[in-house]
């Protein structure tokens, strides 16, 4: 009985150790490859952001490969990427309260489907499938569209999410060769 409880005690204190100093060391770890970024957007009565980690291409073949095409992506690496908004908005032309949600996306070779959902997991894919499929919950999701994508004329070398503004305020998302934009209007 005394082993048992000895067993017990020292399973108790790793599990406790790798909780709270393994898992930070190993978040930290993973923001070396794939640093966290915010982008933000404070005009026309906007007050948007969005919080994502940025992965860099380091000569992979990035969709139809390490994110495979028609398969939920967590839209970045590490936690799952955060898309705040102050204001009621609309995204192309569903509405979208004012809130906090998870930002996920649906990549193909032709149309990207954008998903926000208001669930926000504390990591962005699963662990026991070495990162592959993501945490989306659909029974969370708020509102969905899809955009055409567009091809850039040269590579670019980490993925990005940003908001431009040309007229028509975008969520833009790029990464290689590859970029999509999302309509934003109040």
């Amino acid at each position: 009985m005394k082993i048992l409880k000895w067993i017990l005690g020292i399973v108790v204190v790793l599990a406790l150790l790798f909780y709270f100093v393994g898992m930070p060391y190993l978040k930290k770890q993973t923001k070396k490859n794939s640093p966290e970024t915010t982008a933000v957007y404070t005009q026309d009565n906007m007050d948007l952001s969005v919080t994502y980690s940025s992965p860099f291409k380091k000569g992979r073949v990035i969709f139809g490969e390490l994110v495979p095409y028609d398969k939920v992506w967590r839209t970045g690496a590490n936690e799952a990427t955060v898309f705040v908004s102050g204001t009621n908005i609309k995204i192309v032309d569903k509405e979208l309260p004012a809130g906090t949600y998870s930002l996920w996306t649906k990549p193909g070779k032709d149309n990207w489907s954008v998903i926000f959902n208001s669930e926000i997991p504390s990591w962005g894919a699963t662990l026991a499938s070495g990162g592959k499929d993501a945490m989306w919950n659909t029974e969370y999701d708020v509102l969905q569209v899809e955009v055409p994508v567009m091809q850039l004329p040269q590579s670019e070398e980490s993925f990005t999410i940003a908001f431009e503004n040309d007229g028509q305020l975008y969520l833009s998302m790029y990464w290689d060769t590859t970029k999509i934009r999302v309509p934003i209007n109040e």
